[in-house]
Parts: C-alpha cells; sequence; structure tokens
C-alpha cells in the first residue's frame, strides 16, 4: 500500500449516499460555487465497454432534467496531458447536502422519435 499517496476517488466536498432519484447518488458536503471542477468521471480507452473506463467520480452521478452539473468532453487535462476524458463542472452554486446531477441519456437510441411513439400508443 503507498503510504504518502494525497490520491482520493472523491473530492473531500462530495460523498455518496442513498439517492431519491436512483440507488446510490453523488452529494456535496459543503457548499460548492459555480464553476466548479469536480473531476473526471470517465477516460476514453477502446478497450472498455462504450469506449470508456468509468472512475468512482462517475459511477454515482444521477440523471435529472434540471441539473446542476454538466460533463464537459475534453481532449487533454492540465495535469495527465493529452487524455480523452469527460468531466463535470458545476453549472450552479450547489448547496451541502445537494444531491449532485447531469443531464444525460445512458445509450444512443436507433430511433430518436422513440418517446414520442410511445405516447402515441399509450
Amino acid at each position: 500500500m503507498i503510504k504518502d499517496s494525497n490520491w482520493r476517488p472523491l473530492h473531500d466536498f462530495l460523498t455518496i449516499k442513498q439517492s431519491t432519484i436512483e440507488g446510490l447518488g453523488l452529494f456535496s458536503t459543503k457548499d460548492i460555487i459555480k464553476g466548479t471542477d469536480l473531476g473526471i468521471t470517465h477516460v476514453f480507452d477502446k478497450r472498455f465497454h462504450d469506449n470508456y473506463l468509468r472512475l468512482p467520480l462517475g459511477a454515482f452521478i444521477n440523471h435529472h432534467e434540471i441539473p446542476n452539473c454538466k460533463a464537459i468532453f475534453r481532449e487533454e487535462d492540465e495535469k495527465l496531458g493529452k487524455v480523452k476524458h469527460i468531466r463535470i463542472i458545476a453549472i450552479k452554486n450547489i448547496k451541502k447536502g445537494a444531491e449532485i446531477t447531469v443531464k444525460y441519456i445512458i445509450n444512443k437510441l436507433d430511433d430518436p422519435n422513440w418517446e414520442y411513439e410511445y405516447e402515441t400508443t399509450q
């Protein structure tokens, strides 16, 4: 075990707990100001499912139609250099205890009109 490492899977202002949205979620332990970079959620690698390796930060972020964060696709990282990845940025001030959310679609659909078709058949 590396004893001198200061790496942690989550920032000290984030934690994982039960979500009212779905299963477990990512929550703030302190107030987070708009523009805060929460970190990298996924790293591009063709060897993994959907071509991305999901990191701890990306494992617990739930979808919301009115999110408080957004996913940003980047080709480079200031510390890591050239590495294609996805990171999460706060798009509004987030209060202590609030769930961290982004608006996302898990799977690309063959038919982009599926929601309309579902509504008309019901």
